[in-house]
C-alpha cells in the first residue's frame, strides 16, 4: 500500500521523466504523462511498473489517490492514455471509494486503486468498483479534517466484497472494455 501526496507537482523531475518517457516506451512513463501540476498518475504508473513481473509470480499493489486520476484529462490526453494502458494491460483489479473526511488535511473523496498483474481467471479483464463511502464510524475527537475512521468490521465488509465479487448494492463489476477513453 502506498499513499502519495495529493496535488504535488513534478516540475523538479520534468526533464528526466520526459526523457525516460521518450526513451523507454514500455517503461514507467512511456504510456502517457499527466499535467506537471499533478504527480499522482506518475506515482501510479511507477507503482504498476514496480510490481513483480507475472512470469516471476506476479504482484499486487494498492495506492490511495484522490479523484483526479479517475477523471482528469480529455480522451487521448496523457492521463487518459495512462488509464487506457492500465485497463488494456488488465492491471486494474479494483477501485474502492473511501469515506470523505478520512485524512488529516483534506475532506475530499479518496480511492484505493488495487493493481494486480496475476489476476485469477474470474477477474481477468474485469474491474471491480466498491463503494465503501458509507463504511465509517465517527472519531471520538477530530484531527483537522479527519473526522471519520474505518472500523475493523468495515474493513471486513470491504474485504468480503472484494473476495466475493458480484454486483450488488456496494459493488459493481465491469469489463475493462466498458471504460471509454477515445475521441
Amino acid at each position: 500500500m502506498s499513499n502519495p501526496p495529493y496535488g504535488v507537482d513534478w516540475k523538479a523531475a520534468q526533464e528526466s521523466v520526459k526523457s525516460e518517457a521518450a526513451g523507454i516506451p514500455n517503461g514507467r512513463f512511456g504510456h502517457g504523462l499527466p499535467p506537471v501540476s499533478d504527480g499522482q498518475m506518475l506515482f501510479l504508473t511507477h507503482l504498476a511498473n514496480k510490481m513483480r513481473p507475472a512470469h516471476e509470480g506476479g504482484g499486487r499493489a494498492g495506492i490511495v489517490l484522490n479523484g483526479s486520476p479517475l477523471f482528469n484529462g480529455a480522451a487521448e490526453s496523457g492521463p487518459s492514455e495512462i488509464r487506457r494502458w492500465l485497463l488494456e494491460s488488465d492491471l486494474v483489479d479494483a477501485i474502492v471509494a473511501l469515506p470523505n473526511n478520512m485524512f488529516f488535511n483534506t475532506g475530499i473523496g479518496t480511492y484505493i486503486w488495487v493493481l494486480c498483474n496475476r489476476k485469477e481467471a474470474r477477474r481477468k479483464h474485469k474491474v471491480q468498483l466498491i463503494d465503501a463511502s458509507g463504511f465509517w464510524a465517527p472519531m471520538r475527537k477530530s484531527l483537522g479534517n479527519k473526522r471519520r475512521e474505518i472500523s475493523s468490521d468495515h474493513i471486513q465488509q470491504v474485504l468480503g466484497l472484494f473476495l466475493s465479487p458480484k454486483n450488488g448494492e456496494h459493488c459493481r463489476i465491469f469489463d475493462t472494455s466498458e471504460f471509454g477513453y477515445r475521441k
